[in-house]
């Protein structure tokens, strides 16, 4: 393949000068306007909604409610149940419609959609709406809403557990256990957060009475998987929806999942026969974008005399909100299970998630989608037996790692890790980061009077999405000009899709990048294939765009032994051309191109599709802060990332990924928590008036290095790297912190450091109180 060099991403002129297309930008023509009213309650019976005001007002077409929505016979949002709970028990499911009937269970979830002729008239015929409600208690904590006696959401989930879920060897570990030299306990709460993509949410809405087709255009990660989930919710066939997208203004997951809104404006446009364009506020995200994580952990490590680990039992408690996303339960289940056991040898591993309903936003995909959370509760304890055992967090580590001659490793719950190197990756991170000269800084911190603490992390997770994930096909078209447009389902929210394929394709090819235009979601496109999500476009749909191109080449082999007037076999392929062996004959790619450009189809148009499995990215992050002890303000000085990511395409893109990964997992440490009112269910920090939002200047001295180990398991080698960065990033800060933490006499915190509760924690050890805060939550897991 031919290397490509990029000044920048074929993207960003499109971007910079404006004339990307986003959500708002749509317009289709006689289109109406669509407000949301929401739930001011997060548990109540719906007595009545009497929107006899709002309809009379000027310019209102429409108000839809749960009742219209039965009468329509659409069906509840679809939720993936991907593994079987304790003794084959199935996931408990609740029916979630696209507005409320007769119930509503958290704060904002969509009562009725209003359409009118203009946005204001919409708004103001929302508030004109009476909505008489009958208070039931609420429960926001998964682990209150297990407890005896706590509020029922739904009928179908008896104790508000719609999933009791283990995995491992749960024997082997026990039989560990006993004979343990030494046991580590660790419970720690992984804290809400709000996905908040630069984009509000929105959809433009249309429907076609003669065929009986439907159009969105929305925020969506990929046109398939949008198209997958609303056909059931709609109950229609696939082929009936048609969904189109141009820039998504980032995803993060929480774009990943059909939400209700989709849905009613789909059933307004079908009621009306007009288009319904509808875009979210920024507050309306706060209350109806799917929240991630909220799960109390516990973890405990068993380990021989001589510092080696002999086995490991984690349980999580796992809040999935009011209702059950598509994504809910695949996160909490199949990826706290993929990499079970981290980068350690250790086959003793037994895991229970129990997956419980509460009167929140539904939970979801975030970025790392569950690995975050496995490796945070792995590492974390990995880091406590260190400091309780007295050995060098990364010497533990080192005597503890699967050896570079044991791949292919299966780990206890079946996954197999193919390839890896994580000894090699210590030692480059370690010598990157001065690990031996970390004393000296430390003492020059106190000279100034600030503590400073150093975090490790050594971790991995699984990209792709393996087995779970359907086959890619994409297409290769060339027009009259001999230029050419790529085909996928994969949509880039910010990833650089555009200029990475192109690169892939171009290498093979040879013709200019500038040459090559990327579509994802057009009204006529239907392909098979996986939304972004899972770290796994490169891997997935790039190896795949990879693939395609030689069949280009391979397809213009006999048009170019035709033109040169040879046998195909006569031929070589090098750097754009066709030449016969051993002569100066030849002709390019493009020529061959343009010189059947009358043809439909073209003669060197392409269909492909292929299958990868999952591929396991790995690093090591060590991390130094400090922190001044009179306020708690903590500041990341020093960071570097050493990561193997497989075979890397474009260094920039990657480079852009950790940097901005490493950054949203330290504003999660830091600060990022959704916060409800126990009593009321009210979101507490609905805005970014109260919720913090980290900024590019939260990670100082940040240093990115690759360590590649290549994988087979595709063409391309690639391993993933979209959520690397949190993944890493999440446990390394926070040993930093508590590092710092124990100078003071400090035995626990936990997340979020923020400078309040970090100058509570010192100031109760100086006052030799228990100086362990506990986030509000009682991490005794029952």
């Amino acid at each position: 393949m031919m290397h490509t060099t990029l000044k920048g991403r074929l993207e960003d002129a499109r971007m910079l000068t404006g004339r990307g297309r986003y959500v708002s930008d749509w317009s289709l023509p006689r289109q109406a306007h669509g407000v949301f009213l929401r739930s001011e309650r997060a548990h109540a019976e719906v007595a009545a909604i009497d929107a006899r005001a709002a309809l009379a007002m000027p310019g209102v077409l429409a108000v839809l409610t749960g009742e219209d929505v039965a009468a329509a016979g659409l069906k509840s949002l679809p939720a993936a149940a991907p593994m079987k709970g304790r003794g084959g028990a199935e996931l408990l499911k609740p029916h979630r419609a696209a507005l409320a009937q007769r119930r509503v269970r958290y704060v904002g979830e969509p009562l009725a959609l209003v359409v009118a002729e203009s946005e204001g008239l919409a708004q103001d015929a929302a508030e004109a709406i009476a909505v008489e409600y009958r208070d039931l208690p609420a429960v926001t904590g998964a682990l209150e809403a297990l407890a005896p006696g706590a509020p029922q959401l739904h009928e179908g989930v008896p104790g508000n557990l719609a999933l009791d879920f283990v995995s491992g060897d749960e024997a082997a570990a026990n039989a560990a256990f006993a004979r343990a030299a030494r046991v580590v306990r660790l419970a720690s709460y992984h804290t809400r957060v709000v996905g908040n993509p630069m984009e509000p949410r929105g959809c433009v809405a249309a429907y076609d009475p003669a065929d009986g087709t439907y159009a969105l255009y929305g925020c969506i990660q990929g046109a398939s998987g949008m198209r997958a989930q609303l056909a059931p919710a709609l109950d229609v066939a696939p082929e009936k929806i048609r969904v189109i997208a141009e820039e998504v203004g980032g995803g993060f997951g929480v774009r990943f999942n059909a939400y209700p809104e989709y849905c009613a404006a789909l059933l307004a446009a079908r009621k009306l026969g007009r288009p319904v364009k509808w875009v979210g506020t920024r507050s309306e995200m706060f209350l109806a974008d799917e929240q991630a994580r909220d799960i109390v952990q516990r973890g405990e490590l068993a380990v021989d005399a001589s510092g080696r680990i002999l086995g490991m039992r984690f349980e999580f408690v796992c809040n999935l909100g009011a209702y059950l996303a598509f994504t809910g339960a695949f996160v909490n289940t199949v990826n706290l299970v993929n990499c079970v056991s981290g980068v350690y040898d250790v086959q003793a591993v037994a895991v229970r998630a129990r997956l419980v309903l509460t009167n929140t936003v539904p939970t979801a995909a975030y970025r790392g989608a569950g690995r975050p959370v496995s490796s945070y509760a792995i590492e974390r304890l990995v880091d406590e037996a260190a400091h309780e055992l007295g050995i060098d967090a990364a010497e533990f580590r080192r005597r503890n790692f699967i050896p570079a001659n044991a791949f292919p490793y299966r780990i206890v719950t079946g996954f197999e890790y193919d390839c890896g190197d994580f000894e090699a990756v210590l030692d480059h991170a370690l010598r990157a980061a001065d690990w031996n000269g970390f004393e000296a800084r430390r003492a020059a911190s106190a000279a100034r009077g600030r503590l400073r603490g150093r975090g490790i992390a050594t971790y991995i997770e699984a990209s792709g999405a393996g087995g779970f994930a359907p086959q890619d096909e994409v297409r290769v078209r060339w027009d009259e000009g001999a230029r050419i447009t790529l085909n996928a389902t994969s949509h880039s929210h910010g990833q650089g899709h555009e200029t990475v394929y192109a690169q892939i394709v171009a290498g093979v090819l040879g013709v200019p990048l500038e040459s090559i235009r990327l579509q994802t979601a057009q009204p006529d496109l239907f392909l098979t294939g996986n939304p972004t999500g899972g770290s796994r476009s490169l891997l997935g749909v790039g190896s795949v765009m990879q693939l395609a191109a030689h069949e280009v080449v391979k397809k213009g082999l006999a048009l170019a032994a035709e033109e040169l007037e040879t046998a195909a076999a006569d031929l070589e392929f090098v750097a754009g051309r066709y030449r016969v062996k051993g002569t100066d004959r030849e002709i390019a790619l493009a020529e061959l191109a343009k010189r059947h450009a009358g043809r439909r189809p073209h003669p060197l148009d392409v269909d492909f599709g292929a299958k990868f499995g999952a591929t396991f990215p790995n690093g090591c992050h060590v991390a130094e802060i400090e922190i001044e002890p009179e306020t708690g303000l903590l500041e990341i000085v020093r960071y570097v990332a050493c990561d193997d990511a497989g075979t890397i395409i474009n260094h920039q893109i990657v480079e852009g990924q950790m940097q901005g990964g490493i950054t949203q997992g330290a504003g999660h440490v830091l600060g990022e928590q959704a916060i409800y009112d126990r009593e009321t269910g009210q979101l507490l920090g609905a805005s970014f008036m109260d919720y913090p939002m980290p900024r590019a200047i939260l990670v100082n001295e940040l240093s990115v290095l690759h360590h590649p180990v290549p994988t087979r398991t595709n063409p391309l080698g690639a391993k993933g790297v979209g959520e690397a960065g949190v993944t890493g990033s999440m446990p390394a800060i926070m040993n930093a912190v508590l590092d710092a933490l124990r100078r003071t006499g400090v035995e626990y915190f936990d997340m979020p450091a923020s400078p309040l509760r970090l100058w509570q924690a010192i100031e109760a050890a100086r006052a030799g109180r228990a100086a362990a805060l506990a986030l509000d939550q009682d991490l005794r897991l029952g």
